[in-house]
């Protein structure tokens, strides 16, 4: 029994060597981010208001500003990224295998997520739903008029499993298709081979603004899930994972404190306030726990903006309104804890 008890015990300290050697050898994400010279974001490959390039192929929205925002934190330079489009089904891969160092990409924050495939979600940056959008022919007027119905959805997505949660309380029925591919879907959608499509209600507010007719298509008017939306890390750094929390909740500090990308460097010199003396880093050190420059938060206000400039810049052209996105003190759940 000695024997045994001795054996469990050198193996016992060979693992935590092992481990310890394991953890040691890793590098802090920071440091090979610093290295390279670029954060690697992966993002939509193609989505209005959250992530899609534009005429000159400078990528825009508000999943593409966390990108810029972490950049700006690290190298007071809101340019520095490299965009890796994936779709659905690759995005979480990618991110486990290290292809990108950070995941902004409209995806929902679950339980499943956080505790079987290994990430952190960092914040939520969009509160959304799942609904439903049909022809203006239709003569579905509500989600449960679509009892037996065709319905396009996009694979790798929660949304299918929210539908049929849905659906299945209701008691109600309804056929999916399924497709890979957002433009894939459109057309499906678009071309008749669907009674309706579901996703998240900005994705369709988006996918309907680049449809050929975009006005003949309206979407109902239930919300049926809730659907958080969160930039994601791979779990076990805390600290890049606080680089790429607090880079965005410096954003909605910064709006709640009035601070924009034309008035923040004014107020850095101006403002008693303490809470902007410390967002602007010239007190507190807070750049220092974060493994970053006095003015990290500064660089992503001036060159980013906060989180309404962002929001009105990338979805105010399509029509969407800030409803749970506002601030809490406007009655929204957008929150971010202070800087202190």
């Amino acid at each position: 029994m000695r024997a045994l008890r001795a054996t469990s015990a050198a193996a016992a300290l060979l693992s935590v060597v092992v481990f310890g050697l394991a953890a040691e050898a890793a590098e802090p994400m920071l440091n090979t981010v610093k290295g390279r010279g670029v954060v690697r974001c992966g993002v939509s490959t193609g989505f209005p208001g959250f992530g899609l390039p534009d005429s000159q192929g400078i990528y825009r929205g508000l999943d593409v500003d966390v990108c810029r925002a972490v950049a700006a934190a690290i190298f007071g330079d809101a340019g520095k990224v490299q965009y890796v489009p994936l779709t659905a089904v690759q995005r979480f891969t990618a991110l486990q295998s290290g292809e990108i160092d950070v995941l902004a990409r409209n995806a929902t924050w679950t339980y499943a997520r956080s505790t079987q495939l290994g990430l952190t979600f960092t914040g939520v940056n969009y509160y959304d739903g799942t609904a439903f959008m049909v022809a203006k022919s239709s003569a579905v007027m509500h989600a449960r008029d679509l009892n037996g119905a065709t319905i396009c959805a996009q694979a790798g997505t929660e949304t299918l499993g929210g539908v049929q949660d849905y659906f299945s309380r209701n008691g109600l029925k309804f056929s999916p298709v399924t497709f890979e591919s957002v433009d894939t879907m459109k057309s499906a959608f678009a071309g008749g081979r669907c009674d309706a499509v579901t996703s998240d209600s900005t994705q369709l507010v988006g996918m309907r603004s680049t449809l050929p007719a975009g006005t003949e298509y309206r979407l109902l008017p239930e919300v049926v899930t809730k659907e958080p939306l969160s930039p994601a890390v791979r779990s076990g750094d805390d600290q890049w994972a606080n680089v790429v929390r607090w880079s965005f909740w410096a954003m909605v500090n910064a709006e709640e404190l009035g601070l924009t990308a034309d008035n923040v460097k004014a107020q850095a010199a101006s403002s008693a306030d303490p809470n902007v003396q410390r967002l602007v880093g010239k007190t507190g050190d807070l750049g220092k726990m974060l493994g970053l420059d006095p003015a990290w938060a500064l660089a992503v206000v001036a060159q980013v903006g906060n989180y309404g400039e962002s929001f009105e810049r990338n979805l105010g052209p399509l029509g969407v309104e800030r409803g749970l996105n506002r601030l809490w003190r406007d009655g929204g759940l957008m929150f971010a804890p202070a800087l202190r």
